[in-house]
């Protein structure tokens, strides 16, 4: 009797320790999290990377005048967060229709080459998707906190207007990486991790 309890435990630790994390996404199923840095393409500037740049100098300058000149130009984050979520949920971009109007190229459009609207791809909740989102109502959010209860709420929609002017100049983004190990799977360049693989793969 205490030699098969004593099985039966060390089968369950041995079972425990291969089981690798896992976290639910709340979009249907479950990834795996995983390591490592990554940072979108800084080769040119596309269409993305152009409207991440406008949006975080628009988060600065409404922050700045918010907080200093008029309480009100909150709404101003507010329509710019409203706007991240459209694009989040339609795909469709008011700023990224002007820069294609200058000849701007998109890496996230619809396969679509004889269009002349800009629309981002929404088959699938894709790490650069959800970085939309995500901004999107959380600036909102401390938008509205900052008009119903403090100013101090700026201090966080000032803080995601840096971080998309660094994203846009660096490439790297807090935001993304923590998608990223979250199990997210981008599409503006391989995963990290893929990357990886791919060299292991390669014969010496």
């Amino acid at each position: 009797m205490r030699t098969s309890l004593s099985a039966a435990i060390r089968s369950s630790q041995s079972d425990s320790r291969s089981v690798r994390p896992l976290l639910s996404t709340g979009m249907g199923k479950n990834v795996t999290l995983r390591s490592g840095i990554y940072i979108v393409p800084t080769n040119r500037w596309y269409i993305e990377r152009t409207v991440w740049l406008i949006a975080g100098i628009v988060l600065l300058a409404a922050t700045s005048l918010a907080a200093f000149v008029q309480p009100l130009w909150a709404l101003l984050i507010i329509a710019t967060g409203a706007a991240s979520v459209t694009v989040a949920l339609t795909g469709f971009c008011v700023v990224g229709n002007v820069l294609k109007r200058f000849g701007f190229s998109p890496m996230l459009g619809t396969n679509n080459p004889g269009s002349k609207w800009y629309i981002m791809q929404t088959d699938r909740w894709y790490l650069e998707r959800r970085i939309y989102l995500a901004v999107g109502i959380n600036i909102s959010i401390a938008s509205v906190l900052s008009l119903a209860y403090s100013p101090w709420w700026l201090a966080f929609t000032g803080f995601v207007g840096v971080a998309m002017v660094s994203f846009a100049a660096t490439g790297f983004c807090i935001m993304a990486n923590g998608l990223y190990w979250l199990g997210a799977e981008p599409r503006l360049a391989p995963a990290p991790d893929r990357l990886i693989s791919a060299t292991e793969l390669q014969p010496s």
